[in-house]
């Protein structure tokens, strides 16, 4: 008889969920409007500093893939995080960007009071493409920072290794992130970013079961240096 789990999205995960909805409508319609800016002023030349390369590095941190009676859940503990971003200038504020990141971590499971309790080992390929809308600011000091906003889509590769047993799931995941570049010379910055990673784990991919699971924020928190060429 198949295993078939359907958990209720609690009323915090409810909220949550909103949340991150409403700063994607948002995001979305900023970049809208730049693009129709864009789209009416000449394209820029592709010379000096057409393309971003960031290699970077942080934490990852997961959220709940499935919510179990009584309270216990199954997660990813958070992780270290390595990757790099490319970036094209499609307009001088707006960039086309590719991702990709990696991470470890123990898939674990959540038992109320006890703490979490590992079970597996796991591995995760991050690899998504999106838009990316610059926000240049100068102070009065001079001093160059450069907020932004990304959205966009890919997926998360999951590598599950449990002692005997080993299995692979990869699902879809969109994603909204924000940040700042501060400026170190012209061709160099430092980049601070957050970046929320949307998704359900596969479990039909990975065990084969009817198992139902939930959305879960998934949160990238990164430094790294940025290029420009």
């Amino acid at each position: 008889m198949p295993l078939h789990l359907e958990p209720r999205m609690s009323f915090s995960s409810a909220t949550r969920f909103m949340r991150t909805t409403s700063f994607v409508a948002g995001v979305m319609a900023a970049l809208g409007v730049a693009s129709i800016a864009s789209a009416q002023a000449p394209a820029p030349m592709l010379a000096g500093t057409a393309f971003e390369l960031t290699p970077y590095a942080g934490y990852m941190i997961f959220g709940d893939y499935l919510k179990g009676p009584l309270g216990t859940s199954i997660s990813n503990a958070p992780g270290t995080l390595y990757g790099v971003q490319l970036g094209m200038k499609l307009y001088p504020n707006v960039s086309l960007i590719g991702n990709i990141g990696y991470t470890s971590s123990d898939v674990t499971v959540g038992v109320p009071f006890l703490g979490g309790y590992s079970i597996a080992h796991s591995s995760t390929l991050l690899y998504d493409g999106g838009l990316q809308l610059d926000l240049p600011m100068t102070t009065a000091s001079g001093f160059r920072l450069k907020p932004f906003a990304q959205i966009g889509a890919g997926a998360m590769r999951y590598n599950v290794d449990a002692s005997i047993l080993q299995t692979n799931a990869t699902n879809f995941a969109a994603n909204v992130g924000a940040g700042a570049d501060v400026a170190l010379g012209r061709t160099m910055g430092l980049r601070l970013m957050a970046k929320d990673y949307i998704g359900k784990f596969n479990f039909q991919d990975a065990t084969h079961l009817d198992v139902q699971g939930q959305t879960a924020n998934n949160w990238a928190l990164s430094a790294g240096l940025r290029f420009n060429f």
